[in-house]
């Protein structure tokens, strides 16, 4: 199971990038929502790297 730790290791910026697209399309305003979502997504991994450090 080793491969699937690998592959969520990086699953962060994918969700923030779906989710920056999905702001960026509801408010009419792309541009703003992808940074933002890329945003998200670097906090939701480095949250995922540092709890993983402290176990």
């Amino acid at each position: 199971m080793a491969d699937a730790k690998k592959w969520s290791d990086g699953s962060g910026l994918g969700i923030g990038v779906a989710l920056g697209i999905v702001y960026g399309l509801l408010f009419d305003n792309l541009a703003l929502g992808l940074p933002i979502g890329i945003a998200i997504g670097l906090a939701i991994d480095a949250g995922r790297k540092k709890k993983k450090d402290e176990e």
